[in-house]
C-alpha cells in the first residue's frame, strides 16, 4: 500500500508540483489523498483536479468578532484531513502557522521545509534579509532546510523541530533577490523530495 499524503498549499504550488512531478516519476513511492488550500481559484488546485487528486477549501478564519478562533481553525482542519487518512502531511507552501490543535493529531507526521538554513533568518522576507545580510559581509551562502514537526512545536518554530535535511546555496555577489530566490526554491523542492523519500523508507532515526 503506497504511502499517503496531504499538501497543504496557498498562493506559491511550486513544492506540490516538485512533489506530483516526482510522484509521476517514481521517485516518490506515495499517492497524494487530497490537496486542501487555504485561498480560492490558486494554481495548485488546478493541477491537482487536472491530475485527478481531491481538492479540498479551508479558508482562512475571518478576522471580525464572532469567527472561528485560531485553534477552531486547525482543529476544524485536522478533522478534515483525518477523513482522507493521511500517512503524512506536508506544508507544500502553506503560509499559516498550525498550532498544537492541529498537531496533536499529526505528531511527527507533518513537514515543513523553508528557504533558509537552520536558525537563519527567521519570520517573513526570509531570502531578501540573507541577501542583505550577504551584502554586509555577513554571510556567504543561505540554503533551504526540511524539517518533522511534532505535536508540541508550532510550524513557526520549525527550528526546535526534526531536522530531516538541509541544502547549502550560494551567494553570489551579482545575485537579486530574484535569483538566489530561485536557486533556493529549486533547492528546497529537491530537498523536500528527499526528505519525503526517507520518511516513506523509514530512513529516518
Amino acid at each position: 500500500m503506497q504511502t499517503r499524503l496531504a499538501l497543504l498549499i496557498s498562493e506559491n504550488d511550486s513544492n506540490l508540483q516538485a512533489i506530483l512531478d516526482a510522484i509521476r516519476l517514481r521517485v516518490l513511492e506515495a499517492e497524494v489523498a487530497v490537496v486542501v488550500s487555504d485561498q480560492q481559484k490558486v494554481l495548485g488546485l488546478e493541477r491537482a483536479t487536472k491530475a485527478g487528486i481531491p481538492t479540498a477549501l479551508h479558508l482562512l478564519p475571518p478576522t471580525t468578532a464572532g469567527g472561528r478562533t485560531h485553534s477552531e481553525y486547525d482543529a476544524d482542519l485536522a478533522a478534515m484531513l483525518k477523513g482522507y487518512q493521511p500517512d503524512f502531511v506536508v506544508l507544500a507552501g502553506w503560509r499559516e502557522s498550525l498550532s498544537d490543535a492541529f498537531l496533536r493529531h499529526f505528531p511527527y507526521r507533518v513537514v515543513k521545509s523553508r528557504p533558509a538554513l537552520p536558525g537563519k533568518f527567521l519570520g517573513p522576507n526570509t531570502v531578501a534579509n540573507a541577501l542583505a545580510a550577504f551584502e554586509r559581509g555577513e554571510i556567504k551562502k543561505s540554503g533551504a532546510t526540511v524539517f518533522l514537526l511534532s505535536d508540541r512545536v508550532s510550524s513557526k518554530q520549525v527550528d526546535a523541530a526534526l531536522l530531516l535535511g538541509t541544502q547549502e546555496v550560494p551567494i553570489y555577489a551579482h545575485d537579486s533577490e530574484e535569483s538566489l530566490a530561485r536557486r533556493i526554491q529549486q533547492a528546497e523542492q529537491l530537498l523536500l523530495v528527499k526528505a519525503l523519500d526517507r520518511l516513506i523508507c523509514g530512513d529516518v532515526g
